[in-house]
């Protein structure tokens, strides 16, 4: 039987020119990233003779770092005795936040590096402002302690209105008393409700239903809500309702039965390995522990086990209480038990992700839902006349009265929520604010800019509250920490300043440049004189290579450092490493006899092994580096794995393609003296093998 040798396929003519001429129109456009200045005098010519108002492109540079555009390094170090040690990690981060935050806003540093960093029990807060010459001016804004405020909405005008202005609002306003006194009449008269809300209703939405808001809780018009609680179905107010909006004859059409609540308290024995659980205990003796607790339970004791007991965080100040919710707000087994439990019953245990839960169910209720229509009539208010400065303003309570804020789960929804704990002060104050504030929003700041501004569902007087709305963990990380930067203020003293010339950088980078072309040219020589055509291709795709990788620097906005620059000089030397392999490989397969074209394939294909184990190797240590490195470690790290990433493309798609394009010009498929060692190349007995490659 024959033996078979398998045979690298290539690819059609066709192919190979429509890869060629995309492979020329990335490097065009790779050119007119990097060298936008350039382009646009092109493009400026063609507008000029052809008047096609073909845009120009942005003239962007690169990114440049400290130590090349000059700047200043500023160290401080924190002063966190006074926050527990469990603290100091996280507070640290809040105030790096914060000052991130500072120089972006306050100095307009589009590229600030700040970074933390401990030196045995000290902590520092490294700060580099590539641009900023005004060190005392970014001294004085980094130094100062973050502020925290909570904020209402503002509705105080910005001054008191004019007598015109203030006749102008009574006028109107009696006007509309006279119109909403005319309904009532008429109603006494016809008792025509919807020919009423025809003919006088100023709300267009509910006008066009006759005059329905349908069903409402008593969270939506509050008013309206009280007196449809005390009205017959069908009944019409005979006195006017105001509301927030305006004044308001209103119609009860029809009442149902709302969602079920439940109110109810749990203990949570958490074992290791369930959701959220920091303790060691094993399931088996959480489960023991569970059941114990429950012999010994009752309504009047279970609030005082649950705070010695249960491994819920906050617990201490809840007790476990559950508040009041409805179905959909629980996982589904605790949510079985609890609306399954009889009022006063204490039952479980009840496993779900988080452990094992003992639930005490203290009240049921369905509340209603009233379906009602209304008659409205617009009236006036001084903001309608002079609207407000400010949207929000100061409450009085401020980070100084906020214990700490939290990252916390949900024990019932799964939800990720921030939690927040006051002192004496702070509590009396929340609870003043959120009682005139249900259903409206509470801002809170952070350095005069709002980072959450939460709905109050309803008055908390405890000192204890909880933001909501969708946190994925970071996102919650994230507000805790610049909540906990306001609330546990961390000093910060600066230990070092350094300002660095801006003619330092630009005799950096002009070294850079030099070295990199030099190292470019050599790179260049060397192939095309041991390689020779090979070479050339090579060099080709090197260009390819450069322009590139240059524009994907600055399409992603990458700030280049003296480190990184080297890490891109390093990476021209190993990019044309995958080209040297592939050469290697085809002078070899030149030597056995092979043809000129089915020994290039042949060599891409038995290099690619080699080429692809060295460059994943060096992108692991790549990763490795921008992980646990920091600084300029990681700006190496960045630019010599983009680096990598896109030689790889060069030397297996841009070099292969090439090579295809130029040999297909070759009338005969023999190597010559355009090749390395043309002379030697014999064909020998263990060479005698039919090449059978055909184009796809």
């Amino acid at each position: 039987m024959a033996k078979t040798t398998n045979v690298a396929k290539t690819a059609t003519r066709s192919q190979v020119k429509w890869r060629v001429a995309g492979i020329a129109a990335l490097f065009i456009v790779s050119l007119f990233v990097v060298l936008p200045s350039y382009a646009n005098k092109g493009i400026s010519w063609v507008n000029a003779k052809t008047n096609l108002g073909i845009p120009t492109l942005p003239a962007k540079g690169f990114n440049l770092g400290l130590d090349l555009q000059g700047g200043v390094q500023l160290q401080y170090t924190a002063d966190v005795s006074a926050i527990p040690p469990s603290d100091r990690a996280n507070s640290v981060e809040g105030v790096r936040d914060v000052i991130e935050r500072r120089v972006r806003g306050g100095l307009g540093v589009s590229e600030p590096l700040v970074q933390t960093t401990r030196v045995g029990e000290e902590y520092r807060v490294i700060i580099e402002l590539p641009g900023v010459t005004d060190v005392t001016e970014a001294i004085k804004m980094i130094g100062e302690t973050p502020v925290l405020e909570f904020k209402e909405q503002n509705t105080e005008p910005p001054r008191e209105l004019t007598v015109e202005e203030k006749n102008g609002m009574d006028e109107y306003n009696a006007k509309a008393k006279a119109k909403i006194a005319a309904v009532q009449k008429e109603l006494v008269k016809t008792g025509d409700f919807l020919a009423a809300v025809d003919k006088y209703s100023e709300d267009t939405k509910s006008k066009a239903d006759n005059g329905s808001l349908g069903f409402i809780d008593n969270t939506i018009y509050p008013e309206i809500y009280t007196w449809a609680s005390k009205s017959a179905d069908g009944a019409i107010s005979k006195d006017v309702i105001t509301t927030s909006d305006g004044l308001n004859i209103v119609k009860k059409i029809s009442e149902r039965d709302g969602e079920k609540m439940v109110s109810a308290s749990h203990i949570l024995i958490c074992y290791k390995g369930a959701d959220l659980c920091a303790g060691n205990l094993s399931k088996e003796d959480a489960k023991a522990k569970i059941e114990a607790l429950k012999k010994e339970a009752t309504a009047e004791n279970f609030a005082e086990l649950a705070k010695n007991n249960s491994t819920e965080p906050g617990v201490a100040e809840t007790g476990g209480d559950l508040g009041t919710f409805s179905k959909g707000s629980t996982v589904e087994a605790f949510e079985t038990a609890v609306f399954d439990a009889q009022i006063g019953e204490i039952v479980g245990p009840i496993e779900t992700s988080y452990g094992y839960h003992l639930i005490y169910k203290s009240a049921e209720a369905t509340p209603k839902e009233y379906e009602v229509a209304r008659i409205f009539v617009d009236t006036k208010v001084e903001t309608d006349i002079v609207p407000l400065a400010e949207d929000w303003k100061f409450t009085g309570l401020t980070g100084k009265q906020l214990k700490r804020a939290e990252v916390v789960q949900d024990p019932q929804s799964s939800e990720i929520q921030v939690s927040l704990q006051f002192d004496d002060d702070g509590t009396k104050l929340f609870s003043d604010i959120t009682t005139r504030n249900v259903g409206k929003p509470v801002a809170i700041f952070l350095d005069g800019e709002s980072i959450s501004e939460p709905t109050v569902n309803m008055a908390i007087t405890d000192g204890n509250a909880v933001i909501s709305g969708g946190f994925t963990w970071d996102e919650a990380k994230i507000l805790a920490q610049r909540l906990n930067s306001g609330a546990l203020p961390v000093p910060v003293e600066l230990i070092s300043q350094e300002k660095i010339d801006a003619s330092l950088g630009a005799d950096s980078i002009d070294s850079s440049f030099k070295a990199g072309l030099i190292g470019l040219i050599c790179v260049a020589l060397f192939m095309i004189l041991y390689y020779r055509l090979p070479g050339l291709i090579s060099v080709v795709a090197l260009l390819v290579y450069t322009g590139v990788t240059l524009g994907i620097f600055k399409l992603i906005g990458a700030t280049l450092t003296l480190s990184g620059i080297a890490g891109f000089i390093l990476s021209i030397g190993m990019a044309v490493d995958a080209n040297v392999l592939v050469f290697e490989r085809l002078k070899e397969e030149l030597r056995f006899g092979k043809g000129l074209r089915a020994a290039s394939e042949e060599a891409f294909m038995r290099a690619w092994s080699s080429i692809r184990d060295s460059n994943i190797t060096t992108m692991i240590s790549c990763v490795f580096l921008v992980w646990i490195g920091t600084g300029f470690v990681q700006g190496f790290a960045v630019t010599l794995l983009l680096g990598v990433v896109v030689s790889m493309f060069t030397a297996v798609i841009v070099t292969r393609n090439l090579m295809r394009f130029v040999f297909g010009f070759f009338k005969h498929d023999t190597a010559n003296w355009m090749f390395y060692g043309h002379k030697k190349v014999e064909a020998t007995p263990a060479a005698n093998v039919q090449s059978t490659n055909k184009p796809q």
